[in-house]
C-alpha cells in the first residue's frame, strides 16, 4: 500500500516545491520582462482564436437548450439570463481554462522537455542562470494575466452565440435578451468568474513546467510529458470548479 502512495506522494512534493520556487522568483531579480511578454503574446494572442470559438459555440448550444427547457414554462424570455449566469459562473472559465490548457500545458511542457532532453536547461545552470526563474515564472505571470482575459472574452462572444439562436430560433427581442443577461449578473457572479480562471492559471502553466521539467527518455518522454500535462491539468481544473464553486454557493 506505501509503495502505490509512494509515487502520488513524491509527485505531489515535487509540484508543490516547484510552486513555491516559482512564487518566491515574483520577488526577486531578474524579472525577465521579455520573456513575460512573449509568452503573454503565445498564450494570450495564439489562445484567442481557440477561446472565441469555443466561447460562442457553447452559448449558442446553451441557448439552444435552455430556450427549449424554458419554453415548456412559457419563460422562453429568460433565455438571456440562464445563458449569461451559466456562462460567467461555470462553463466559461471551465471550458476556456480546458482549452486553453489543451493548448498550453501541453506546449509548455513540450517545449521545457525537449530543452530537457537536450540538456538546454543543464547548460543554462551551468551558465548560472535559475532555470526556474527564466523559464517557469515568466510562463505562470503571462498565464495569470491572460486567462482572466481570455475568459472575459469567451463569456462575452458566448452571450452572443446565445443572441443569435435567441433572436433566430425563438424570436426574442434583442433588448430583451441583453436586459435579462445584465439584470442576471451580481457582482458574486463576476468575481467568481474572475477568480477562477486565475486560480486555473497556476494549474495550467505550472503542471506544464512541472512535466516539462521532469521529462526523461528522450522524444518519447516528451510526447508522455505532453500528454500527462494535458491531462492532470484537465482532472485538476474540473476539481478546483468543484471545490470553488461550493465555497461561493456557501457564502452566498
Amino acid at each position: 500500500m506505501l509503495d502505490i502512495l509512494k509515487g502520488p506522494v513524491e509527485a505531489t512534493q515535487d509540484f508543490m516545491i516547484l510552486t513555491g520556487q516559482a512564487m518566491r522568483n515574483l520577488f526577486r531579480r531578474p524579472h525577465y520582462l521579455d520573456d513575460v511578454l512573449i509568452q503573454m503574446d503565445s498564450i494570450g494572442f495564439g489562445s484567442l482564436f481557440v477561446a472565441v470559438l469555443t466561447g460562442f459555440f457553447s452559448g449558442a448550444v446553451m441557448g439552444l437548450q435552455m430556450g427549449r427547457a424554458l419554453g415548456q414554462y412559457g419563460q422562453t424570455s429568460r433565455t438571456g439570463e440562464v445563458v449569461a449566469i451559466i456562462l460567467v459562473r461555470e462553463l466559461g472559465p471551465a471550458l476556456t481554462a480546458l482549452m486553453i490548457a489543451g493548448r498550453n500545458s501541453s506546449g509548455i511542457a513540450s517545449e521545457l522537455g525537449s530543452m530537457r532532453v537536450t540538456e538546454q536547461i543543464d547548460a543554462m545552470r551551468a551558465l548560472g542562470t535559475d532555470p526556474i526563474q527564466k523559464l517557469v515564472t515568466p510562463r505562470m505571470i503571462a498565464t495569470a494575466v491572460m486567462l482572466p482575459c481570455l475568459t472575459v472574452i469567451a463569456d462575452f462572444v458566448g452571450m452572443i452565440g446565445g443572441w443569435v439562436v435567441a433572436i433566430l430560433v425563438y424570436h426574442l427581442p434583442t433588448r430583451q435578451y441583453w436586459t435579462s443577461c445584465w439584470q442576471a449578473l451580481e457582482w458574486s457572479d463576476v468575481v467568481q468568474g474572475l477568480l477562477k480562471p486565475f486560480i486555473f492559471s497556476f494549474v495550467v502553466s505550472l503542471i506544464g513546467c512541472y512535466y516539462g521539467l521532469r521529462t526523461t527518455g528522450g522524444t518519447q518522454g516528451v510526447g508522455r510529458a505532453t500528454t500527462q500535462a494535458m491531462v492532470t491539468a484537465s482532472v485538476l481544473i474540473f476539481i478546483l470548479t468543484t471545490f470553488i464553486t461550493k465555497i461561493f454557493v456557501a457564502t452566498t
